[in-house]
């Protein structure tokens, strides 16, 4: 079957025959990566977080939507795709909608989002913040949900959990000999983790913001981040 060459032929070579043919060259894997143009699937997996502040009567519902990349392959991997807040409080409607539209879309632009919980955690209320069940302090509603937020990404794996075993073994330790030397009616503290409860009289930590310090050896230690004076 005759060929018609429409181009200008710019270089040739001739085959010779005792030349082992190669092989075709096998097509480079293809994986998908997250991005804008990626469009919704019609289900999606999520989790949603209860919000109780002590500063409304109503609380916040924080849905976060997942889409599973590349599933059953080597590259499968969750990313968060979208963001609903939810509440019978209609005083933060306005800046909730912005800020669910904003998370969304970064989330969908793909890349590292993990920059968003550093953001949301550093907002201050003017008038102040409150404190968690717990005794956790929250600078701002804006900063628990960056809180809430950190949670999914660590519950899907994208961001990972800043003590090991040893050390979360370490702590445990350090609790349980706490409690031995404490009065034995001294009342744990609530915690809004209901498998995490605090001394009462614990001091507020200045890393992780939890009344979980207190002192040990000599030293103030956070029995909920680790943080201590003594390094």
């Amino acid at each position: 079957m005759a060929l018609k060459i429409d181009s200008k032929i710019v270089d040739y070579a001739v085959v010779k025959p005792d030349e082992p043919a190669k092989a075709p060259e096998a097509p480079a894997p293809t994986y998908v990566e997250m991005h804008e143009k990626l469009k919704r699937p019609e289900h999606l997996e999520g989790s949603t977080y209860k919000i109780k502040t002590p500063t409304s009567e109503h609380a916040i519902y924080v849905t976060i939507n997942d889409v599973v990349l590349n599933p059953g392959s080597d590259h499968e991997i969750r990313r968060p795709f979208e963001i609903f807040i939810n509440s019978k409080n209609m005083e933060h409607y306005q800046w909730i909608s912005a800020l669910t539209l904003i998370i969304s879309a970064v989330f969908r632009k793909g890349g590292d989002c993990t920059f968003l919980v550093e953001e949301l955690n550093s907002v201050f209320d003017p008038k102040g913040g409150y404190m968690k069940r717990g005794g956790r302090w929250m600078p701002s509603l804006v900063a628990e949900i960056g809180d809430v937020l950190e949670r999914h990404l660590k519950h899907i794996g994208l961001i990972k959990n800043e003590m090991d075993e040893h050390q979360r073994a370490y702590l445990e330790q350090k609790r349980a000999e706490f409690n031995s030397v404490t009065a034995p009616n001294q009342a744990a503290a609530d915690c809004d983790d209901s498998t995490e409860t605090y001394p009462s009289g614990a001091q507020l930590c200045g890393k992780c913001h939890t009344k979980a310090a207190v002192q040990m050896d000599g030293c103030l230690t956070c029995l909920a981040c680790g943080d201590s004076k003594c390094g």
